[in-house]
């Protein structure tokens, strides 16, 4: 099994963010939408279980939600898809490195964002709402999970998307340290896990699980709007600061040029 140094996955990251800017539009638009639907099938598989995982667990029932909701971001690592979150690492680690231009950034971040929205209200109506995977029996837990996300203050919700965010992009990071395929999942299922358990929040994943609780009638459009800003802040701060920042400032500031940015 061949693993990467860290400053040889400072490199490949970096290079994924050029990469990025160079996908044409229809591209990014599809593996956007796949990006929101894989997490979005996750955290629907983690809802599915915990539905019919006793509450006399204790502690052991988040564990066992939190063992089954990384299938998601595996999807989106090792099938391919876009995911905002990681994107909010890539693409700034891309930017200090002065390979892109803000622009850039900012215009995927935006096509990024918009489509894995799409992707999870795809996957919250069609088969949450219609084919009924997040209602009857399943409803209570759906929405105990989604008002969870939405009890806590402006403050104490961006704080809970940094840490959420930092773990995602760790996760990553060390799917970036292999080329094993079994190294790359366990990599992933780690720091997933991990969140899920902690209780942080993920951007792509409330709008899921908010969503899926606005079709069956109990919150309003409003509510994820509430929660999006914070949660979407904090992740920013996680992804571009707390990995992309941390590790861009270690391992290749000091041997980045002055390339002119790409040129549209």
């Amino acid at each position: 099994m061949a693993f990467h140094k860290p400053e040889q996955i400072a490199a490949l990251v970096i290079e994924s963010g050029v990469q990025k800017v160079r996908q044409p539009l229809s591209a990014m638009l599809i593996l956007g939408f796949l990006g929101g639907a894989f997490i979005s099938l996750g955290f629907l598989l983690n809802i599915r279980v915990l539905g019919n995982v006793p509450e006399q667990w204790g502690s052991l029932v988040n564990f066992i939600g939190g063992a089954v909701f990384p299938i998601g971001l595996m999807l989106v690592v090792l099938a391919g898809g876009e995911l905002i979150t990681g994107n909010m690492m890539s693409m700034a680690m891309a930017l200090y490195a002065r390979k892109i231009s803000l622009k850039h950034v900012l215009n995927n971040w935006a096509w990024i964002t918009l489509t894995n929205f799409v992707g999870a209200l795809f996957v919250a109506y069609c088969f949450g709402h219609l084919g009924g995977l997040t209602e009857g029996a399943y409803l209570n837990k759906t929405i105990a999970i989604a008002q969870d996300k939405l009890h806590e203050s402006f403050g104490r919700t961006l704080i809970l998307a940094i840490g959420c965010n930092w773990l995602v992009c760790l996760a990553i990071w060390l799917a970036y340290g292999t080329n094993d395929l079994i190294g790359k999942i366990v990599g992933i299922w780690i720091p997933i896990m991990a969140f899920v358990v902690i209780g942080f929040q993920q951007v792509v994943a409330n709008m899921f699980v908010i969503s899926a609780v606005i079709f069956a009638g109990h919150l309003t459009w409003m509510d994820l709007a509430k929660n999006f800003v914070p949660v979407f802040i904090g992740n920013v701060i996680g992804g571009a600061g707390f990995v992309g920042f941390a590790y861009f400032s270690c391992y290749q500031k000091r041997s980045a040029t002055e390339e002119d940015v790409l040129k549209k």
